[in-house]
């Protein structure tokens, strides 16, 4: 058996620029939901987001690259390059054959997509910069951060919406365990937080309206929530064959014990009422972990803050771990940075990592009043000291693919 174990972890979100700052951001409970800068916002229904603060592409990218390259595969370049800063690991000829990238987006350049468009109408065909195809397609994160680093292993992105982190990191897990890697870089990026993003949400009616109180929006389980908030930013990962971390000295973060991954063949947009497909996703992770389900300490919730999507997950909750369900904690981290869509996972992967690494739980925040379909131990508001073994964390997606991953300490 190839052990995975994490070996580096990068962060670019609406908590911060790196992985310390938003850790440190979230156990404190703080909310990173704004009003909307990057453009007129007055004439949508939903005027409020959670936009990364700060972010210069520059430490990242050339002047003559910047404007080259969506937002998006900026984000997941950045956050991947961190995370391979942090892994401590130097990939030369001898072993770039056996570094693999798989670094996935839901919507990929959808700021770069909007932005052409728009030029297209106005100017004509000439307007169409000869970087757009490039700079907007999914798998350009994963290749050109194997141009960067020299990684000659596996390489391609996961598209599977909200779910795709948690896809990304079990094929990078998955690679590696059939022999194929000793080391992969994974994770997820999001940019959507422009004019044609936040139409599409809010024409599905999906985002809260709370646009007197940005930063009480985001409120997963409560009674009164009304939608998500969309978030943005990037997670990654750097996974490693245990044996292989140990040779080289690497610190390890924590492992990765199971993989859970499932479809509610239901709806589009909707999860089945009983959460069925959410339950099996999370049964299977934790069946392939080799563990019971009393033994999850603490589950990092989708937890998106819609009437249907919460109450579902909750009854995954109940349906898999029955009375148990009542003693384990549950959190949503997105209450504070949002929903990051494609990105979500790895995010909320480094944080359920973190939890299990500094004994701290991370809270939902906004929850003031608790739905009473919604009943169970939700960390509601102030982070928990708690030492915990295993965790799962969940993703769950349009189309009703589902993806949980069960992860262990160091």
């Amino acid at each position: 058996m190839r052990n995975v174990v994490i070996t580096g972890m990068g962060l670019i979100s609406p908590l911060g620029l790196s992985v310390q700052e938003s850790w440190q951001n979230a156990i404190a409970g703080k909310s990173s939901v704004g009003y909307i800068t990057r453009f007129a916002k007055e004439q949508f229904v939903t005027q409020i987001a959670a936009e990364v603060k700060g972010f210069d592409p520059k430490k990242y990218f050339e002047a003559k690259e910047v404007s080259r390259w969506d937002l998006c595969v900026q984000y997941g370049i950045g956050a991947a390059l961190d995370a391979v800063a942090d892994s401590d690991f130097v990939i030369t000829p001898e072993n770039a054959e056996r570094v693999g990238i798989i670094m996935g987006s839901g919507v990929g350049g959808l700021i770069g997509i909007s932005h052409t468009s728009v030029n297209l109408d106005k100017g004509g065909p000439k307007q169409v910069s000869p970087f757009f195809i490039p700079s907007v397609i999914i798998n350009m994160i994963s290749g050109l951060l194997a141009i960067r680093l020299g990684a000659k292993g596996i390489n391609y992105s996961v598209v599977s919406a909200c779910a795709t982190s948690n896809h990304a990191i079990a094929d990078g897990y998955y690679a590696i365990q059939r022999d194929e890697a000793d080391m992969m870089i994974v994770g997820g990026a999001e940019a959507p937080i422009t004019e044609i993003g936040i139409a599409g949400f809010c024409a599905s009616r999906a985002m809260s309206k709370r646009n007197d109180e940005p930063q009480r929006a985001s409120r997963p389980f409560d009674k009164d929530r009304d939608g998500f908030v969309l978030g943005e930013g990037s997670g990654a990962f750097v996974i490693e064959e245990e044996e292989h971390a140990k040779r080289r000295g690497a610190k390890i973060y924590g492992r990765i014990l199971g993989i859970g991954m499932t479809a509610d063949a239901f709806h589009f947009t909707a999860p089945p009422e009983d959460g069925n497909g959410a339950m099996r996703a999370m049964k299977l992770a934790v069946q392939h972990a080799g563990l019971k389900p009393e033994d999850i300490d603490y589950v990092n919730a989708h937890g998106t803050s819609t009437g249907l999507g919460d109450i579902a997950e909750t009854k995954a909750v109940k349906g898999l771990f029955g009375e148990y369900a009542k003693k384990i904690m549950v959190s949503s981290t997105k209450s504070m940075h949002g929903h990051l869509l494609g990105g979500a996972g790895a995010v909320e992967a480094v944080l359920t990592i973190l939890a299990l690494k500094e004994g701290i739980i991370p809270p939902t925040i906004n929850l003031d009043n608790p739905d009473s379909a919604c009943d169970l131990d939700y960390v509601p508001n102030v982070a928990r000291k708690k030492e915990i073994r295993y965790a799962l964390s969940n993703g769950f997606g349009f189309g009703g693919t589902n993806a949980s991953i069960c992860f262990g300490k160091a």
